[in-house]
């Protein structure tokens, strides 16, 4: 496995705004290069910020967005229009401003009956609209060192014949959720952890020390070609 890299930034706008001139970057190279780059995004008070950044920044960076393909890591099953989901946030805050049009949020209670329902679905759309891999794949981490709808100690950690799970009894509401697998988190060229705040530092510190998956799923994710933590110095405060 690659070695991770590990940036350390001042705050967590600093990172949010050097994240989003990295994706941007990435995008642009990647449309150069003659790919259509998919991405799959994460939640989160950082995911807010970055975004936000995204938007701002994305007007002089190059980036074709009816060129790149938006997914997302995990979402939580609730109604289509629910404050809770990450989906609506990310249209809010960059998807429509910048004019991504090629975007395929998970499943909501409207489009199907129960996550494993929901996860079927998001396999079947991923199968039809997917590449091969992910450009970059945006995780963010819990205290507990989950990754997206990835908890310590559930079965769904051991799922490795599934594009994507439904989650129920989630310790961390709402409790019903849809989540990528990490057989489709690996699928990616490029894994970035984004993470902020004194309370991720012991989950930081045991996932870049190589704790086993099922206590600390961030353990079990890297990308193909790189992995990249993007902290601030609360969260690298253990390191």
């Amino acid at each position: 496995m690659i070695t991770p890299r590990v940036e350390v930034h001042e705050d967590a706008d600093v990172l949010a705004t050097s994240v989003a001139g990295e994706l941007l970057s990435r995008l642009v190279s990647a449309q150069e290069a003659g790919r259509e780059p998919q991405i799959a995004l994460t939640g989160g008070t950082i995911a807010e910020k970055l975004h936000r950044k995204i938007a701002q920044l994305s007007p002089e960076s190059g980036v074709d967005w009816m060129r790149v393909v938006v997914w997302w890591g995990d979402e939580r099953f609730v109604g289509p229009g629910s404050p809770d989901r990450n989906a609506g946030q990310a249209r809010a805050a960059f998807l429509d401003a910048v004019g991504a049009t090629r975007v395929h949020p998970m499943p909501s209670t409207e489009d199907a009956a129960t996550p494993d329902e929901g996860a079927a679905a998001y396999a079947d759309e991923l199968r039809e609209h997917g590449a091969d891999e992910f450009e970059v794949v945006m995780l963010g981490i819990g205290p507990d060192g989950h990754i997206a709808s990835l908890f310590p100690g559930q079965p769904t950690l051991d799922v490795d014949d599934a594009i994507a799970v439904g989650v129920t009894g989630s310790p961390k509401p709402p409790p019903e959720r849809i989540s990528l697998t990490f057989a489709a988190l690996r699928r990616a060229r490029s894994v970035w952890f984004l993470v902020s705040g004194d309370d991720k530092a012991p989950a930081v510190a045991r996932a870049l020390g190589g704790a086993d998956l099922h206590d600390i799923p961030a353990a079990g994710v890297a990308g193909r070609e790189e992995t990249i933590w993007f902290l601030d110095r609360a969260s690298a405060s253990e390191l």
